[in-house]
């Protein structure tokens, strides 16, 4: 049973991402065709036009832009959150259609690991418990595919690994980091923010270079929750950005 650990990749994006956002924009206010739009924008001109409708909330031309993630070694508790993100697609390992006979990965909560290594231990032995509930299940169930693994898995735990190809577009990113990316945000979603965050920022810098929780742009938006490390975050941003997170 192995313990799981983040993993995310940018699968694909849209060809001429921000070429493409910035032709939508341009187009809103040109009486011109579109192929004499497109051919008079050079990628300069296309980022530097981004950066202005960003700036200006003009956001409806960077639907047209979209992000697919491959994502590995989260929970299901995670699974949970992710997906009140609803203008995104989803596409997340069955536990119906995948059995767990061979034991499940699971994600150990950096709370636990900082109570150290007894604690850890405990939480693998429970782990360990609730992977003999499972096969004690599938057995009395029959142990006939899905049959058995959809009742089974009734006993899983949250902490039970997840895998996912998540589809997301550029404007619903921004929404995503705006809550997610934030300290007040769950440390493991907040973790896969910030991953994903660096991911699109290197693919389509002009889209995201403002893109982080409220604090980054200006006052934060947790009002007394706050949690005080406005500069702090705004710095972490900016090496991100960078490329040196």
């Amino acid at each position: 049973m192995p313990q799981a650990k983040l993993n995310v990749k940018l699968l694909s994006h849209t060809p001429s991402t921000e070429r493409l956002a910035a032709m939508g924009a341009k187009l809103c206010y040109s009486p011109s065709s579109i192929d004499d739009i497109s051919g008079a924008m050079s990628d300069e001109d296309a980022a530097s036009f981004i950066e202005k409708i960003v700036d200006i909330g003009h956001l409806s031309t960077i639907e047209h832009a979209s992000f697919s993630f491959g994502i590995e070694g989260v929970s299901r508790t995670l699974l949970a959150q992710i997906t009140r993100h609803r203008i995104a697609s989803f596409s997340v390992q069955s536990q119906r259609y995948v059995s767990y006979r061979e034991g499940f990965g699971y994600v150990v909560p950096p709370s636990i690991r900082a109570l150290g290594s007894e604690a850890v231990n405990k939480f693998v032995d429970q782990m360990q418990t609730m992977q003999t509930w499972y096969e004690d299940w599938q057995s009395a169930l029959g142990e006939t595919g899905e049959k058995a693994n959809q009742d089974a898995r009734f006993v899983l735990p949250g902490a039970c690994e997840t895998k996912m190809i998540l589809t997301m577009n550029a404007r619903e990113l921004g929404h995503f980091f705006a809550l997610r990316c934030c300290n007040r945000a769950q440390w493991e979603i907040r973790a896969l923010a910030w991953r994903m965050l660096a991911l699109v920022s290197e693919a389509a810098p002009a889209l995201f270079n403002s893109a982080g929780p409220s604090c980054v742009r200006g006052r934060c938006s947790e009002g007394s929750k706050t949690c005080g490390k406005a500069n702090q975050i705004k710095q972490k941003q900016q090496r991100l950005l960078k490329g040196k997170v």
